[in-house]
């Protein structure tokens, strides 16, 4: 296991962050920030992720302090835990792209396309199950809104890393093969397209715009893990939220699924001002808890 490049003290805890960087599955590095839990481990190991990628270390360095609340709950649940950093979002990259495929040609690698956000969350796990102080057999994933789908994007692809995930407010459109060019919010520019003013609140309306059910089908079979499915009543893609979980129940029977209200899209990272207190209310304590408790009922699944 390779030593942390830069090991960075929290206010008021003894449990720093110690960065990694991790290989990516084309030869470039990723990072992430670990926090141990208190004991001698092997720990369980939950990975955090939010939104799309980009921001490098900057972005982290920001994540770890500014949104140190969900690592200071699971490291208290015994938990190591670590926020990280991956590529930016490539439209319509999974669609388009497949799966990786690799070969060799004049004695180095060659791949099918590039690797893509959800295959650093790949190397990431694979570094993070060297450490010595991590149970490599008791993986967990953690991702809101595009991190959310990229859980389900990197089970469709890659079996056996991870022991249960909870993809809260999954923004799964891609995922899901949702027909979305005729919104009449979606502008599209140079083959990019504009989601940021979708509304699909409706299950029917989501389920309306699939386009190819038996690709969907397909991804969800490489669901191997028990899934919780987090929404947010009045978040304008709950209707995605919600099919997104019951087409993984037709599937699973072992698929989960609550939904509160709140302001916040990302509710589940309370935030930590610069006075160093966590700004939280009972909603986001009581949506903590149910993850605590779904992560602790997997633990030995």
């Amino acid at each position: 296991m390779d030593d942390p490049v830069r090991t960075e003290t929290l206010a008021g805890s003894d449990r720093p962050a110690h960065y990694f960087l991790a290989e990516t599955l084309d030869g470039l590095y990723t990072p992430y920030a670990l926090r141990l839990p208190a004991g001698d481990g092997p720990h369980p190991f939950v990975f955090i992720a939010y939104g799309n990628g980009g921001g490098g270390l900057a972005w982290l360095h920001d994540r770890v302090h500014r949104f140190r609340h969900i690592t200071d709950v699971l490291l208290d649940a015994g938990y190591a835990c670590a926020w990280s950093r991956y590529r930016t979002e490539v439209e319509l990259g999974y669609q388009t792209g497949g799966a990786l495929r690799t070969d060799i040609r004049q004695g180095m690698e060659l791949m099918s396309r590039a690797p893509l956000e959800y295959e650093d969350e790949v190397a990431v796990l694979r570094h993070v199950a060297r450490h010595p102080l991590i149970d490599a057999d008791r993986l967990f994933h953690l991702g809101v809104s595009h991190a959310g789908e990229m859980l389900f994007k990197l089970l469709s692809q890659y079996r056996g890393l991870l022991r249960a995930g909870v993809a809260a407010e999954p923004a799964s459109h891609e995922l899901l093969t949702l027909r979305l060019d005729d919104a009449p919010t979606v502008k599209v520019t140079d083959g990019l397209r504009n989601i940021e003013k979708l509304e699909v609140r409706s299950i029917e309306r989501a389920r309306a715009r699939i386009t190819d059910p038996d690709e969907v089908s397909r991804r969800l079979d490489g669901v191997d893990i028990p899934v919780l499915v987090l929404g947010r009543e009045q978040d304008e893609l709950q209707g995605i939220f919600r099919l997104t979980y019951e087409l993984l129940a037709e599937k699973r029977a072992d698929a989960e699924w609550r939904s509160w209200s709140h302001d916040i899209h990302g509710y589940i990272y309370p935030e930590t001002g610069a006075d160093g207190v966590v700004r939280i209310d009972d909603v986001q304590k009581e949506a903590l808890a149910v993850i605590v408790d779904f992560l602790n009922r997997h633990l030995k699944s």
